[in-house]
This record gives C-alpha cells, structure tokens and sequence, in this order.
C-alpha cells in the first residue's frame, strides 16, 4: 500500500521533470538555429562585401581600358582624317588629269562646241540689248557730271517726307506729302502758293483710301505711285483727279529690307526718268545691293530688273537719271551727301562707276532725293526741308 503511494507520487514528478527537459531542448535547438542563421548572414555579408570590392576593382581597370581606347580612337582619328585628305587630294588630282586627256583628246570638239555656245550667247545679249533700246527710247544720251547749287524753298514738316511736280504733265502744281505713314496730300496751285506762310490753308487735300509707308512715292502722268502702308510688296496707283485707285501690282522680292540703310522708313523706292517709272529696291539675295525693275505705268508690270552692285549700306537716297541709276550716300550721323555708285542699265562697260559727286553746302541728311526729268533738276527733303539741287550734265 505505502509502495503504491509512492509510485503514485513519483509519477507526476517524473512527468515535471520530463517537460522541463523537453522545454531546455527545445530553447536550445532554437538557439541552435538562430546561431546558424546569423552565421549565414555574417557569410553572406562578408561575400557581398568581398563581391563589391571586385566590382570596384574590376571597374577601376574597366575605366583605364576604356579611356587608353579612346586616346587610342583620337590617334586613329586623326591619322584616318590625315588619310581621308590625302586620299581626297589624289583623287582631285587624278580628276584633273582625267578632264585634261579628256580635253586635249576632244578639242576639237570642245573648241567648235564652245565657238557656237559664245556666238549664241553672244546674238542673244545683242537682241536683249536692242530690246532694252527700244524700249527705254535711246535718245537719253546725257549723263550727270555734277551737281551745281542748291535752293531751300521752304522748310515745313517733319524729318520724313517728299516733294515734287508731276514731269508728265504740263502744269506747275506742287505736292507735298509729309511723313512716312500717311493718308494726305497736299496740292499747291504752283511753287509761289506752296512757298506762302499760310500754304495749308491754299493747298488742296486730296485723301487717300490706303495709307503710304516711307517716303518713296512719285506722281506720274496724273497719277500717284505708292507703296502701300501693312503690305509687303505692294504697289498703288492712284488716280489724283478721280481720287480712286486705278490699279495696283506685287513688286517680287521687294520690301523685305529697307531699300537703304540710312533711310530705314522706306523699303520701296519709286523714281521717274526720261523712260518712265522706276522702283529701287534692296534684297537679302543680293547681299543687300539694289536691285532696278522697270515699270510699266499704263498696264502695272514688270519689263525687266537689273541687279546691281550698288551696296544698300550707308546710302540714304536713290534716283534715276537718263537709265540711270545714282545713289546717294552718307554718314550715319549725318554729313555731306554724295553719290558714289552710278548704274547704266544700256552701257554694260558704265555699269559701275564711282563718280565721286558732293551734293553743295550743306551738312545734313535727305529722306528722300527724286529727280524730274522735265526740269533737269533734284526735288530733296532733307531734315524738314524741301530743297531743289540744279544739275550739270554732259553727253555721254
């Protein structure tokens, strides 16, 4: 009985014991495998770190590899471009000796080929010549060889302007029109009344249904010619009497740069001659020099232009004289005028020239210079005043 006692006492100690045995296993094995797993990390860091180390290595000689190349491809570089020249001046050379025998084995030829292309070039300038003759009447063979005095009629308006007479008709009217953009001119009975203190109060208004831009403008056979103000290229004739415009056209190429340097307000410059209506332009494509295009004023188009090599730069004013065309040049502050490039559009040997003409007494600028071939004389405005230069001239 006490035997029992005993063993039934026993039996839940041992089982304590037992599960407090199991408990101590069971932390250690976790301990175990915590260990073993920061073990593993610890390897794994220590590789990581190893494996960066390499790739910085590796990439220190990658750098050096790549920057010896690339001095290396300069080197190349230039001794391929060295090559490539050499290589081009050989082949320059081997095409010149190729057009040589080429030439001295079809002289001949070539010889008779360029004879007939010189005789037709030479038969087309002489029609184009002849054709030019007889439309700009060939008896204008004088030619400007000075400019003699000057006559400041009167002195009104503003920096920009012009003045003039109609050469086409027989009356003795003056216009006045004042400023680079505008809708008026003003009609004087004749040169005494537009020379009166009170002459706005004589003149006749006539209003223009289009303004103006710059001071280029001129009054042929009753009618006044214009560039007209907002429009690229374009030009209107407008008829005084009627007070309409009677026609308009495009100038091609014009009005992109002033037609002169110092006379930026103006992009289109119209003239009148002996042989009619003219305009003066300058152009981006000609490097700036003007460029003359005849005018038809009765039908509005284009008989012929010219290109020339009278430079826009420094020059404030141009007019036409005798199929002639005279540019006026300056300082940008303002000095004595003088023309410096004369343009004969029939006399291919004349057709630059540098006479060296002053314009007299007078230290200034003019916004614009118009010549009227019926009086042989220059209408000028210049810095408010209104300004006539007699001319000297001499045949050709």
């Amino acid at each position: 009985m006490v035997v029992l006692q005993v063993h039934f006492l026993l039996i839940p100690f041992l089982m304590s014991v037992m599960g407090a045995a199991q408990y101590l296993m069971q932390d250690a094995a976790l301990l175990s495998y915590i260990d073993q797993r920061f073990l593993s990390l610890e390897k794994r860091l220590e590789k990581c770190n190893q494996d960066a180390l390499e790739y910085v290595d590796e990439f220190r000689d990658f750098s050096k590899t790549v920057l010896s190349r690339l001095a290396g491809l300069n080197t190349d570089k230039a001794e391929v471009k060295s090559e490539v020249e050499n290589l081009l001046t050989r082949i320059d050379h081997a095409q010149r000796d190729i057009d040589y025998f080429g030439s001295v084995t079809d002289s001949n030829a070539c010889v008779e080929v360029h004879e007939d292309l010189v005789k037709q070039q030479l038969l087309e300038e002489a029609e184009e010549k002849k054709r030019l003759k007889l439309m700009l009447n060939a008896s204008c063979d004088h030619m400007l060889a000075g400019i003699r005095s000057l006559k400041i009629v009167k002195k009104t308006g503003g920096k920009h302007g012009s003045w003039m007479k109609d050469p086409g008709k027989k009356h003795t009217k003056i216009y006045l029109l004042s400023g680079s953009v505008n809708n008026v001119i003003l009609e004087f009975a004749n040169i005494m009344t537009f020379m009166e203190n009170n002459h706005t109060l004589r003149a006749r208004r006539v209003l223009l249904p289009l303004p103006w831009e710059g001071t280029g403008h001129v009054i042929y056979q009753g009618f006044l010619f214009y560039h007209r103000y907002g429009s690229l290229n374009e030009i209107i004739k407008f008829n005084i009497q009627r007070r309409n415009v009677a026609d308009q056209m495009l100038l091609p190429g014009a009005g992109r740069i002033p037609a002169y340097q110092l006379s930026p307000q103006t992009k289109i410059d119209l003239a009148v001659d002996e042989q009619g209506l003219w305009a003066l332009h300058a152009e981006p494509e000609t490097g700036g020099n003007i460029v003359i295009t005849k005018i038809n004023h009765a039908t509005m188009a284009v008989e012929h232009s010219w290109d020339t090599r009278c430079s826009s730069k420094d020059a404030e004013a141009a007019f036409m004289a005798c199929n002639t065309l005279h540019v006026v040049y300056n300082s940008p502050s303002g000095g004595t005028s003088r023309i410096q490039c004369v343009y004969d559009v029939l006399d291919a040997l004349n057709a630059y020239v540098n006479p060296g003409l002053r314009f007299p007494k007078r230290q200034g600028s003019h916004s614009t210079v118009h010549y009227n071939p019926k009086e042989k004389q220059l209408f000028a405005w210049g810095d408010g005043s209104q300004i006539i230069y007699k001319l000297h001239t001499e045949q050709k």
